[in-house]
């Protein structure tokens, strides 16, 4: 059959990878659609890489096999775009910052490899907020540049993972890899209206999911992973199974669900995100969904008392060791930093080198931190709760502030507040206590903006959050794709 531009920007990533394993849709095809499509709306400014050569060669390596083997490869001809802190063989991985422009890994992070050896493609490096210090994607003109929101490219995509969710909502790839210390795989997705997820981290060892070691530019080993991004969930499941080996989703129905709904982070929200929020509910509650209401009254402040110094302590040591492992071309955070380009993360390496919140440190490590994992899971057990559904962000997508790169908002007038603890607030106890969160689109707004609803699981639930994700996104219905 011969495909159009349209069928082919349309394919989900299940969908692709069936059309290319039965020879409907040749690999070589769909990669140059999509090359060609990057290569137009270069101006969301979603890639910081394009790998034009490298891409069309693995395709025809796709082609050229047996139809036997490629029903062995489980991502067989997928094309698929990698955030640029994380490390890629053959490609640069510069964290959007000017010191390691032009840098060149030698092996791929595991999780790009798994990928990869499933028989995906990598099409290009994303383009991210420098440094992965902040989650509007917005970077001083003259470097790496402002990532655009495809929906409106006024509008930041949010950050980190700007540039990998910019790309999957705009049909530039199907499917991609981001990083997520805070909210950096789900806040862009929310904004974009794709799907994010942040899998188990646990106090690491055997509860972290993803295991990256020395290969991606970090903030925190503590928060730290790589996540899958893609525009269905279900999509994010079959990346994450290759990812970590593991089996199909398990079964599950809606009747009987307990979803537990945290009033701290259902509380201060634009009126126009919670309009779509609470219409998302009303879905999913006629579908079956037994929604709890939990009070989490001690939530922000346990939060709190962890994130801030765990992210600030840990960056200066954990940035360091990978600038050594990797022999990158600067080989102290002191040089790194001299070099940083955009206003906001300069700041905030200030304080990095500064030491600001290191007394904090051992105290938030060794006494909040296990409390508020006590606390979450307490939550979950009190309740018999399977998952806490909230509003991804506070708000929608704000306009990009090109000079400062983050600086405030309000909400419906409210007195202005830190655009990133604003985007932050409802992400961040995911990221703190290392349990797996999930955005998936809930809706548009009346002004046509991407609204996305958060599921958090307890540890280790990682499949069963993505069923449940699954099941939900039947429920809520796919986003129109951005006019383009």
């Amino acid at each position: 059959m011969t495909w159009t531009v349209d069928e082919q920007l349309a394919l989900t990533a299940i969908e692709a990878v069936g059309a290319i394993q039965s020879g409907r849709l040749p690999a070589v095809d769909y990669v140059g659609t999509l090359l060609a499509r990057a290569a137009a709306l270069s101006s969301l400014n979603a890639l910081t890489t394009l790998d034009l050569d490298g891409a069309l060669a693995t395709a025809r390596r796709i082609d050229a096999l047996t139809p036997e083997a490629k029903a062995q490869l489980p991502l067989a001809g997928l094309p698929v775009v990698v955030k640029d802190n994380i490390n890629t063989a053959g490609l640069q991985t510069s964290a959007g910052t000017p010191a390691l422009e032009g840098f060149v890994p030698k092996a791929n992070a595991p999780s790009v490899q798994r990928l990869v050896d499933a028989g995906a493609i990598v099409l290009g490096k994303a383009n991210m907020h420098e440094l992965a210090f902040g989650i509007t994607s917005t970077n001083l003109a003259q470097h790496a540049g402002p990532v655009r929101n495809p929906y409106d490219p006024g509008l930041i995509p949010g950050g980190s993972s700007g540039g990998t969710a910019a790309a999957i909502s705009a049909r530039i790839a199907p499917a991609g890899l981001g990083t997520d210390t805070g909210g950096s795989t789900r806040i862009p997705a929310a904004l974009t209206g794709i799907a994010g997820f942040r899998p188990s981290v646990g106090n690491g060892g055997a509860e972290r999911r993803y295991h990256d070691p020395d290969a991606v530019v970090p903030i925190s080993h503590t928060r730290d992973t790589v996540g899958p991004m893609a525009r269905t969930v279900a999509d994010i499941a079959l990346l994450d199974g290759v990812i970590t080996g593991a089996g199909p989703l398990p079964a599950l129905t809606l009747n009987g669900l307990r979803i537990g709904l945290p009033a701290p982070l259902w509380d201060g929200l634009e009126k126009q995100l919670d309009d779509v929020a609470r219409a998302a509910l009303q879905k999913l509650e006629a579908a079956g969904v037994t929604f709890v209401a939990v009070a989490m009254s001690e939530l922000d402040m346990l939060n709190g008392m962890v994130g801030g110094p765990v992210a600030i302590h840990e960056a200066r040591h954990d940035v360091q060791a990978w600038l050594v492992a990797n022999h990158a071309p600067v080989q102290s955070v002191a040089e790194l930093a001299a070099r940083i380009a955009s206003p906001d993360v300069r700041e905030i390496y200030d304080g990095v080198l500064a030491g600001v919140l290191d007394a904090q440190y051992d105290a938030a490590l060794n006494l909040w931190r296990p409390r508020l994992q006590q606390y979450m899971a307490d939550t979950f057990a009190d309740a018999q709760l399977d998952a806490l559904l909230f509003p991804t962000t506070r708000l929608a997508a704000v306009p990009i502030d090109e000079l400062n790169g983050s600086s405030t908002v309000t909400i419906d007038g409210s007195p202005s507040i830190g655009t990133m603890d604003a985007f932050l607030r409802n992400t961040d106890p995911a990221s703190t206590s290392g349990i797996p969160g999930l955005s998936l689109p809930a809706g548009m707004t009346a002004s046509g903006l991407p609204v996305g609803l958060e599921l958090d699981g307890p540890l280790g639930s990682d499949r069963r959050l993505l069923a449940i994700g699954v099941a939900f996104e039947q429920v809520l219905g796919a986003l129109p794709a951005p006019v383009l």
